[in-house]
Order: structure tokens, then sequence, then C-alpha cells
């Protein structure tokens, strides 16, 4: 395929394009297998990768989950590589909720609409605008460039990156580092000298992954005949056992670090005891600090009878919890002294936690390419209470941040839209965006 794109087009004209055209595509992954998978998705990463001269390597778990891969050489080949990487799937989207259809990509209020404008293709189109540009000026990154559009994060990356890392790790070969999501975005907070200072928050740690099903078992019987058995119940007292308790803080680094840094801006004093008015400089995305600040536990879905008279033997609930580094065990252990002896603790999916250093080469670059963009900025560390394919890679000894570079208005409640409603991003974040990410590919 040739590329008919202008030889003289800038990454940042095209990426608003890209991130319309991978919304247009229904990439929905509803963690069962019923979705129409990245198939789709991934022939279009595929084309516009090819159209500019690149041969990537796709990889299929299962029909229809689809993960591309390419390398690009770089100048220093004795350097370790670098991963850039994003994945291809989105939420569920119920369109009766949002003002426009989820898979639109309308541009509307300056703003990009759709599932995935936020988590995570307007990232996967601002790698595939600069990637794409170094390959039509046949310049090569400092080191190998490992470039990764992966299936199934949205479901813990088991049909897609560690997938991938499991059966084709010489993809990854030489690789030291990755970038990927939900880093790299401003927040807009008071400055202790007056006016607003827009601070980076670049993702150095994220927390651990373990999905639970409790399964409460009883004695069936008529709805009509009391029953001190009822699967029901010990379900439900299982639960407000769970939700009522409260997990011990504990401040890893990274958070001390943000912590620190956001009072030392806005001049506002924190302890261990209070920290409310320190957070609430951050907004919306005071929601992904707080839930690093201690292990969680959130209860997603229920499922329990067939019919309104008759009392069930099972009844089940599936539990989200996250962890910090080191605390998995005594988080199921806690779990299962919680849920009683009726209540069998059972372990869907589990996944590490990530704790990486804010300080380097790499974050120096980083830095840079924010600062080159948005000089006076500030740049802080933090941690993610979700989760991202980093943790696969890290079982090849990569080392991974969060950096998805986004100028964001100080009025936009940007960080509640990962999995919410009316997900968007603004045109003038995606092109800042890409610029940063297009300094940062140069000097990393």
């Amino acid at each position: 395929m040739s590329d008919s794109t202008p030889q003289d087009v800038r990454p940042q004209d095209e990426v608003v394009r890209i991130c319309q055209e991978l919304i247009r595509i229904d990439s929905t992954n509803y963690g069962d297998g019923s979705g129409p998978g990245e198939r789709e998705a991934a022939d279009y990463v595929v084309g516009l990768l090819r159209e500019v001269g690149l041969e990537p390597e796709v990889v299929e778990s299962d029909p229809g989950r689809t993960s591309v891969v390419v390398r690009l050489e770089g100048e220093d080949r004795e350097r370790p590589g670098l991963c850039i990487h994003g994945h291809l799937d989105v939420v569920p989207a119920n369109a009766a909720d949002w003002q426009v259809d989820p898979f639109s990509g309308e541009l509307r209020d300056g703003c990009v609409w759709g599932r995935g404008a936020v988590d995570m293709k307007d990232m996967d189109a601002m790698i595939l605008a600069v990637v794409r540009d170094l390959a039509r000026r046949g310049a090569k990154p400092p080191r190998d460039l490992v470039v990764a559009f992966f299936a199934d994060e949205e479901a813990g990356g088991v049909k897609g990156s560690h997938h991938v890392v499991d059966t084709r790790p010489d993809l990854f070969e030489g690789v030291s580092e990755a970038v990927s999501e939900v880093g790299g975005y401003s927040v807009t907070v008071p400055a202790k000298d007056g006016g607003d200072t827009r601070a980076y928050l670049v993702q150095t740690a994220e927390k651990g992954i373990l999905w639970l099903r409790l399964v409460a078992t009883g004695r069936a019987g008529h709805g009509s005949v009391p029953n001190p058995e009822n699967a029901v119940v010990r379900l439900a007292e299982a639960i407000a056992r769970i939700a009522a308790h409260k997990w011990p803080r504990e401040y890893v680094a990274s958070v001390r670090e943000l912590l620190d840094g956001l009072s030392a801006i806005t001049g506002t004093a924190w302890s261990d005891e209070d920290l409310d008015e320190l957070l609430e400089h951050l907004g919306g995305a005071q929601g992904f600090v707080r839930g690093t600040l201690q292990d969680t536990a959130n209860f997603t879905m229920t499922e329990a009878g067939y019919k309104h008279n008759v009392i069930p033997q099972s009844a089940s609930a599936s539990l989200d919890c996250r962890f910090l580094p080191g605390h998995d065990d005594d988080l199921l252990e806690t779990v299962r002294q919680l849920a009683g002896q009726h209540v069998e603790v059972q372990v869907v999916h589990r996944d590490i936690a990530l704790d990486s250093p804010f300080e380097g080469p790499l974050v120096d670059a980083m830095k840079a390419a924010l600062l080159a963009e948005d000089p006076g900025a500030e740049i802080l560390p933090y941690c993610l209470s979700g989760g991202t394919d980093n943790k696969a890679l890290s079982t090849l000894g990569i080392t991974g941040y969060g950096f998805a570079p986004l100028q964001l208005p100080a009025d936009l409640d940007f960080a509640p839209m990962f999995h919410g409603i009316d997900e968007r991003v603004p045109v003038s974040a995606l092109e800042f965006g890409t610029r940063v990410l297009q300094r940062f590919v140069a000097t990393c």
C-alpha cells in the first residue's frame, strides 16, 4: 500500500483523524469473549503502518483477539530498546447514557468524543502519528523502538499483552523500558504565590490486581419457609463485612513524592492523618490518588437465584481488589477471613504491582519533552490505582511508565472519564501530546 498523505504533513496534522477513525471501530471488551474483538482495529493499525513502509507482526491469541507489534531500528543498536505501547480494546458503553453515539468519533466543542477517546485510542493515535512521521522521513530514533498495540487490556491482558509476552518474547528482545497510558496529563492547581500552575502527572507505579469471585452456599428451599442457611443472606453478610472493612493506609514512595510536590506548589500542608485539603486541589484526578493510599476492594457484580419464590443454594459476587506492592497475600487472606466459613473465595485474575524510580535518562527525556512545549510547568510522579500492560512487559525485565502527554483545560474533569460516560479528549490536547511524544521519541 502506498502512502497518499502529503510528505510535508506533521504528526499533529493527522492525529485527530486517526483518533476519530479508531473510535469508530467498535472494539468493546466485555471480559467474557463475547465482544467483537480487536481484529478490525488491528487491521486498521496494520494498514497505517504498511502505508509508510513498515511491516508489523500480527499476533492472535484467539480468533479476533489481535495484537500488533513493529520494531523501528535505532541509531545506536547497542543501547537497550524502548517500547511504546497502547491497547486497542475499550470497555462497554451504553449509548442511551451518552450525549453522542459512543462510537461516532464526533467533533464537538473542540473535543473528539467517543469510547476510547481517553482510554486509550487517543494515545494510540498519537503513537501512530509519530511513528508514521518517522517512517516517512526515514528518520531513526536514538535507539530501537518497539511499538505495540495490544488486545484485551481491559480484561487483564490475558488474551493480549500476556499472550504476546509469553509466546513471542523475541519481539521485545533487548528492550529495557516502556511507556504507555494513564500518565503525563496535566492538572491545574493553585500556586502558593497566586495564580495557577499546570502539573503533569507521570505514572511511576501501579497497584496490583486481584479479581475475586465470592461464592456462598446454603440450602435451597421454598421462599415461604424460614431458612437460616440462605445463600443470598450469607453472601450479603459477607459483602457487608468486606465493604465495611477499613483498609490501613500506607504511603508508598511515589505517593509521598506526589503529595510533597503538590504541597510545595500549593503551599497546602498535609499529614498522614489529614490530606483532604491537599487532594482537593487535584479535582477529578484525586480519585486515582485516593485509590493508592491503601489497598481497596470494590464489589462490581452479583448473581443469585432463578425464581421469586425459590431460595437458591448458591449466590456469587465479583470483587475487584487492588493492592499496593507486596500486599497481595495479606489482602487475599483478609478477604477470606471477612467472607466467612460459608463463602468460598475464588481467584479469577491476579497480576503484580509495579514501582519504578522517578529518575534516570528516560524520566529526564519525558520531563524535557513536556517542558519544551509547556515551559514553567511542574512534573510530578504518581501511583496509578488501576493497571496497565506494563505488568506483562515487566515479566521480561522491562521497566514501565505511564506517559500519554495531554495539556488539559483547567475546567475539564478528565480523570473521571476513564470508563465513564461522554468520554472525550480536546483536539488541542491531542495535538500537544503528539508534539511532546515526537520530541520524546527523538531524544529517548
